[in-house]
Order: C-alpha cells, then structure tokens, then sequence
C-alpha cells in the first residue's frame, strides 16, 4: 500500500492508519509513509494497533503541507506532479525549487520523515535494511528491508520495496537487489517481494527473474487506473491462493493483497 504521506495533493488528509488496519493484512508491506521527525514512527504506531511489529527505513525528510483553504473535488492540480508540487516537499537529497521554498505552503509545512515500512503478526528472525545507490534526480534515498519471518516453523523472506523511475536509473536497483536476493536465500527459501516499483509488470519481471506475479491489475492512479506499478512477487515456493487489486483508501495508488501459501 503506497500512502502518499496520508494526504492528497492539496494536503487534504484521509485515515492512512485506518486503512491499513481495514487490510488486515499479517504481512503489510507500506510506502510513502509519514511520520514525526521524533517519536514513534507511522509503521510502528500501526502495528502497535494491531499486535504486530514493525520495521521501517527513512528515506528522505522534508514537509507536507496542510490543508489547502479551497480545494476543489479532484485529487491533485493539472499539473501537480509534473511542477512537484503535490504537497510532499522533499528536500533532503535534491534542492527544491526557488518558487517551491518561497511559497507560503511550504512555510507552512509540517517537518517529517518519508519512508518505507513492514508490519508483520509472525515472528521477525532477522532483519537488515539495505540502502541503494543514490541516483541524481530522485528526491528520496530508496532502500531494501529484508525480513526473515518464521511462519508456521518455516523461515520466509520478505523483502520491501519503494523503487526510483525507470528515467532515473531503476535498473541499477534492480541489479543490487538481484545480487542481494542471491545473498541471503538458497533453493529451499521462499520469498515475497512488495512494494510499488514504479514499473509496469512485464519490465518488472524481466528485471527479477525466478520471481513471477501474484496480483495482476491497475493500480495507478486510483481515481481512473490505466497502469499497474504496485507489485508482489513471489517464487516456486510460494503458492498463490487468491489475489486482488484492494479499492481506493484516499492515496494515488490503489493496494494490492493476496493471500499466499508456502510450499
């Protein structure tokens, strides 16, 4: 489920902790979560919630806006993702620009960490958080959580996810977290990998070979999807009992579940 920092773009709020405990899910893989620059941070809060742990990676830091005064009924300005400003202002890895940090919203603006989160009801046996190359135009420092779950008296990788543009190298991410998956499984592991990567699925799965596709649909953007970027995807060891595209909670991105099986 990508969360869009809870807000849309005109930084109106919707209840992203409400949706995630509505998924129910036992392993929530989360992007684009917002939380306190100090304090517990979203994943955790949730997961208290619901009796579970979690595990999340900051990415970048940064504002988001408040409530516009006016809005109007559509999710974001004509042009709001193309000017970037749709009222997540990221600024700790690339500069905003002049007209952005002169603007009474960003002034206005709440301080935060942007990141990506695992909520998990099973047993966390290990955990690493690996971070990517830094490529020139991303505005967040994209990173990998590994989690080794034990399930059922069997260990179960879960890895998480919240990829770069395919414009602004992708590729060169997918390649380290191909040498990372090699790394930390063998032949008798089973694997889930999540998250929104930015690409449709059939790049996706020519970029993580051994890996198929478990939730086929449109996830992007909720409000009329023509595209799917939000992905899991998992080995032979994984069977696939039943998978869906979840409706709209208030974010750009529509969730996707399923409900999986080891061999």
């Amino acid at each position: 489920m990508n969360l869009h920092a809870g807000i849309d773009a005109w930084g109106r709020p919707f209840d992203a902790e409400a949706a995630v405990r509505a998924l129910n899910g036992d392993i929530t893989i989360l992007q684009e979560c917002w939380s306190p620059p100090d304090g517990p941070s979203f994943a955790e809060r949730v997961a208290r919630s619901m009796d579970a742990v979690s595990i999340d990676a900051e990415m970048a830091t940064g504002r988001r806006a408040l409530p516009h005064d006016d809005p109007p009924d559509h999710w974001h300005r004509r042009k709001a993702f193309l000017d970037g400003d749709h009222s997540l202002y990221l600024d700790s890895e690339v500069p905003l620009s002049p007209r952005i940090l002169s603007s009474s919203r960003y002034g206005e603006a709440e301080h935060g960490v942007f990141g990506l989160g695992v909520i998990s009801r099973f047993p966390v046996m290990a955990t690493s958080v690996i971070t990517l190359d830094r490529v020139r135009k991303d505005r967040a420092r994209r990173v990998l959580i590994f989690l080794m779950l034990e399930i059922e008296n069997q260990a179960v990788l879960v890895v998480a996810t919240h990829m770069t543009h395919l414009t602004y190298g992708s590729p060169l991410h997918f390649a380290k977290l191909r040498r990372s998956l090699r790394t930390q499984t063998s032949t008798t592991t089973p694997v889930i990998l999540g998250g929104d990567m930015n690409l449709w699925g059939p790049p996706a799965t020519l970029q993580l070979p051994g890996l198929r596709r478990a939730v086929k649909g449109r996830t992007w953007p909720a409000w009329g999807p023509h595209s799917q970027v939000d992905h899991l995807f998992v080995n032979r060891l994984v069977v696939v009992e039943s998978a869906c595209v979840e409706k709209d909670v208030g974010s750009d991105h529509l969730p996707v579940s399923a409900v999986l099986r080891t061999l």
